[in-house]
């Protein structure tokens, strides 16, 4: 039976996740989107994990009928191959320069798909105003709860914690210091910085 997947109206990447996760219970899926943008990355998902695409483009949206392959495609290679530990470095609570609003908003789409993508980092490490992230009110706690039950080791600075007061507040993952920081970059595979 063909799944649905309604993703009008969602913003970027909640209709590649949504159908993501419908490919794993189901191997035909319809996914509908108002956007080419979102057309364009639904698809290419799909297609990256070996499924056939074809693209509808109706008044009311532009269906997606994904359709899995029985055989994965040989040309498709992970995201990131290491030979250690993958470690993401934090240094700010938004991504880019710019516009402020903008880079939190990326920053809350960043850690949400962390959670659905593969390969999860081993370890994130929160420094400078990037610990804010780890506090009571972040927008991206519950999302670093959900990395951290899923194994992934967050460290912040104590240092910057105790900087901006925040040293109390702290919501998920340890405080930390330069030693253990340093330690955990010198013995990464890769090292991913933000």
């Amino acid at each position: 039976m063909t799944e649905t997947i309604d993703a009008r109206g969602l913003s970027c990447p909640q209709p590649v996740i949504l159908t993501k996760r419908g490919l794993a219970e189901s191997d035909e899926i319809i996914t509908i989107v108002d956007n080419d943008i979102s057309s364009h990355n639904v698809g290419r998902m799909a297609q990256g994990v070996g499924c056939d695409v074809r693209v509808e483009k109706k008044e009311e949206g532009i269906y997606l009928h994904i359709i899995k392959s029985h055989e994965q495609p040989a040309d498709i290679e992970p995201a990131l191959s290491t030979t250690g530990p993958l470690v993401l470095t934090i240094s700010s609570e938004v991504i880019g320069r710019g516009s402020d609003e903008l880079g939190s908003i990326l920053m809350r789409g960043l850690f949400h798909t962390l959670g659905e993508v593969e390969p999860l980092p081993d370890t994130i490490i929160l420094y400078n105003a990037g610990v804010k992230l780890v506090v009571e009110g972040s927008p991206v706690l519950e999302d670093l709860v959900g990395l951290q039950e899923k194994g992934v080791q967050i460290l912040a600075c104590g240092t910057c914690l105790d900087y901006f007061d925040l040293k109390d507040k702290i919501g998920v993952g340890e405080i930390s210091n330069m030693y253990t920081i340093a330690e955990a970059l010198l013995r990464a595979g890769k090292v991913v910085p933000l």
